[in-house]
C-alpha cells in the first residue's frame, strides 16, 4: 500500500469509531440535519420537538429494518411541504382545530409510507434490471442535481441575513474540509459551524432567547393520525408526493454506493459494499420511516442529501455513528435546552454552510452520471436530462416552488422526477433506432 493511503482516515458502514469520536461525529450529523428538518416543521405547523424526535426514531427504524447496511439519515422532506401545509390549513379552517389539521396530514404521511414500501417490494421482486429501466442514471443524476440546486435560494436567503457571518462560515468550512486531515478533517463541517458561530458572537448577532426560555425537560406534543373523512382526503392529496421521493432516494443511494466503495478502495479494503443493490430495502426503510414519523406527529421525510454530503466530505459512513445521531435527536426532542442551544445558531451561519452542502448534493448528481458513463450525445438521454433539469429548476424558481397549470399546483421536484421517469419509460417501450438503422 502506498504511504498516502496509510495516512487516509475514513470509516466504512460497518466501522465503529472510538466512543468519544463517535459522539462528536454523531453530533455533527445532527447539526447538519437540524436546520432543514426544523424548518419543515415550522413551515407545516408541526411540533418542533416531535419533528426532531421523529427524525431520530425514523432513522433508527430505517437502519434496523435495512440490516444496518445502508448509511443514510432520515429527515423531513421539502417535497411534502406544499401538500401537507395545504391539507393541514384546509382542515384547520374547516374545523377551527389546528391539531385536527395536523392529524389529518399524518394520515396522508402514513399512507405515503405504504407507497414507498410497495415500490421497494416491487423492485425487490423485479430485480436490478427493473431499477435500471425505471430509474436509470439519466434520471437519478439530474434529479440529484435539482435537489441540490433548487435549495440554492434557501441557502442564499439565509446567507443574505448577514453576508459577513455567512461568508466567514463558508470560507472556514471550505478551508477546514480541504486542509484539515485525519480525524480533524472528519469534523470539518462542525468546525465551520462553530467558527461561524464565534464570528456571530463577536458581532453580537447571536440571540440567546431560545436557550434562556427553553425548559430543561419537555414532552413533545405527540399526536395520532385521524382515520376519518379528513384523513381519507389527506391520503389522496399527500400520497402522490411519495413518487418524487423514490428517484430522490435512489439518487442518494447511488451516491453513497459510489463514495463508500471508492473509500474502501483507497483504504485498501477488499470488501465490496453492494449498497446500490439494496434499493428495494432502501425504499422499504424509507416507507417505514414515513410511517413512524406519521404515527407520532412528525412530517414526512426521506434520506437526507445534506447528511450524505457531510459523509462524503468527511469520509465517515459509519452506521453506528448514524445510530448514535438518531438517539441524540430523540433525546433533543425531549430536552429543551439541547434544542435551545442549536436554535441559537444564527440563520446566516446555516446559510453559509448550506451553500457548500447543497452544492455538494448537486455535484454528486454529476458524479452519478460520470460514474455510470451516461452518454450525453444520445438524443434520448439529452431529452431526459434536459427536461428534468429545466422543469425542476424552473419550477423551483416559481412561487413556493410550485408549477401552476390552471388550478393545479404541482411541486417542482416531484413533477420533474415523474416527467423524467415517464419519458424514459416511453423510450423503453418504443425504442428509437440509431441513425444507421434508420438509413438502412
Amino acid at each position: 500500500m502506498p504511504k498516502d493511503n496509510e495516512k487516509l482516515i475514513g470509516y466504512l458502514p460497518d466501522d465503529t469509531p472510538p466512543f468519544g469520536k463517535l459522539l462528536i461525529f454523531a453530533l455533527q450529523q445532527v447539526i447538519v440535519m437540524f436546520p432543514a428538518t426544523v424548518l419543515v416543521a415550522i413551515l407545516t405547523g408541526f411540533d418542533v420537538g416531535v419533528t426532531i424526535a421523529a427524525s431520530g426514531l425514523a432513522t433508527l427504524g430505517f437502519l434496523l429494518i435495512t440490516g444496518r447496511r445502508i448509511p443514510l439519515y432520515y429527515g423531513s422532506s421539502f417535497s411534502y411541504i406544499a401538500a401537507v401545509s395545504g391539507v393541514s390549513a384546509m382542515v384547520t379552517a374547516a374545523t377551527g382545530d389546528k391539531v385536527a389539521g395536523i392529524r389529518a396530514a399524518q394520515t396522508g404521511i402514513v399512507a405515503s409510507g405504504l407507497v414507498s414500501i410497495a415500490a421497494g417490494l416491487l423492485i425487490k421482486k423485479g430485480g436490478p434490471n427493473l431499477v435500471k429501466k425505471i430509474l436509470p442514471p439519466a434520471v437519478t443524476g439530474p434529479v440529484a442535481i435539482i435537489i441540490g440546486l433548487s435549495l440554492a435560494s434557501a441557502a442564499m436567503g439565509d446567507a443574505s441575513l448577514n453576508w459577513a457571518i455567512a461568508g466567514a462560515t463558508l470560507i472556514f468550512t471550505i478551508l477546514f474540509s480541504v486542509y484539515l486531515k485525519g480525524t480533524l478533517g472528519q469534523v470539518s463541517i462542525l468546525f465551520g459551524v462553530v467558527a461561524g458561530y464565534i464570528v456571530a458572537l463577536l458581532m453580537g448577532e447571536v440571540d440567546m432567547t431560545p436557550l434562556l426560555t427553553a425548559k430543561l425537560f419537555s414532552v413533545p406534543n405527540f399526536t395520532l393520525p385521524s382515520f376519518d373523512s379528513w384523513g381519507l382526503m389527506a391520503v389522496g392529496a399527500i400520497t402522490p408526493v411519495a413518487i418524487a421521493t423514490i428517484p430522490e432516494s435512489t439518487a442518494h443511494l447511488l451516491q453513497i454506493d459510489l463514495y463508500v466503495n471508492n473509500l474502501a478502495k483507497k483504504l485498501g479494503r477488499k470488501k465490496e459494499y453492494k449498497i446500490a443493490d439494496l434499493l428495494g430495502e432502501n425504499l422499504i426503510g424509507d416507507g417505514i420511516g414515513d410511517m413512524i414519523a406519521g404515527f407520532i406527529g412528525g412530517p414526512a421525510g426521506t434520506n437526507y442529501g445534506e447528511n450524505n454530503s457531510l459523509m462524503a466530505i468527511t469520509r465517515n459512513f459509519s452506521v453506528p455513528v448514524l445510530m448514535a445521531a438518531s438517539i441524540i435527536a430523540i433525546i433533543m426532542g425531549f430536552f429543551g435546552h439541547i434544542a435551545g442551544i442549536v436554535n441559537t445558531i444564527p440563520r446566516a451561519v446555516i446559510g453559509g454552510v448550506s451553500i457548500y452542502l447543497f452544492g455538494v448534493i448537486g455535484a454528486q448528481g454529476v458524479a452519478i452520471m460520470l460514474s455510470e458513463k451516461v452518454d450525453l450525445f444520445s438524443a434520448k438521454n439529452l431529452a431526459i436530462v434536459a427536461t428534468i433539469l429545466i422543469i425542476g429548476l424552473g419550477g423551483a424558481a416559481m412561487p413556493n416552488g410550485m408549477i401552476e397549470i390552471g388550478t393545479l399546483k404541482l411541486p417542482a421536484i416531484a413533477t420533474a422526477a415523474v416527467f423524467g421517469i415517464v419519458l424514459n419509460l416511453i423510450f423503453e417501450l418504443f425504442p428509437a433506432g440509431d441513425s444507421e438503422q434508420q438509413e438502412e
